[in-house]
């Protein structure tokens, strides 16, 4: 194929929108291998989702399988399946597990301290929060989710005021 451009954005029908990144997002390009930007054990950095997770790990789930699956689960539907595995199995970590490889894979992060699903079954909310805390290192709102985190990032929905006319009017 002599016309292959792999860096060209393929031509879009108007109106239609793709959960495929941005060019300019950080955090979404292919790198070469990298580390883990924070420790296992480093819930406490943020307290914040150390809480969150402590008390309602669906949520901190819910928010990591939206932006690993680039918007197509919603934070409520991997946050509901994540109760309900957690609900049937009383064993969670059977699900988060595998959205620890996704995100591996996407940033090819190393698997440690050892393999995935061992980590999630014995530190289940340490898991979740350095994968937490790994994608708003990488530059995401977690609380915005994928669309949100897009719109943000390309400068849609930032709506300016109208103009106010100075003095008092009849």
């Amino acid at each position: 194929m002599a016309d292959y451009k792999p860096n060209a954005t393929p031509p879009m029908a108007a109106g239609y929108r793709t959960n495929a990144p941005p060019a300019s997002m950080p955090g979404l390009q292919p790198q070469a291998p990298s580390q883990w930007s924070t420790g296992l054990c480093d819930c406490p950095d943020d307290w914040g989702n150390c809480c969150l997770t402590f008390f309602c790990p669906c949520i901190t789930f819910g928010r990591i399988a939206e932006i690993v699956d680039r918007g197509s689960t919603s934070c409520g539907t991997g946050g509901a399946l994540y109760a309900l595995v957690a609900l049937v199995t009383g064993c969670p970590c059977l699900y988060s597990c595998v959205y620890r490889s996704k995100l591996r894979a996407l940033y090819e992060l190393p698997e440690s301290p050892c393999n995935d699903c061992l980590v999630h079954c014995c530190c289940e909310a340490c898991a979740l929060c350095q994968a937490y805390r790994e994608l708003q290192n990488r530059g995401f709102n977690m609380s915005l989710g994928w669309q949100g985190n897009m719109d943000r990032i390309q400068g849609v929905g930032m709506v300016q005021p109208p103009p106010v006319q100075g003095g008092m009017m009849r």
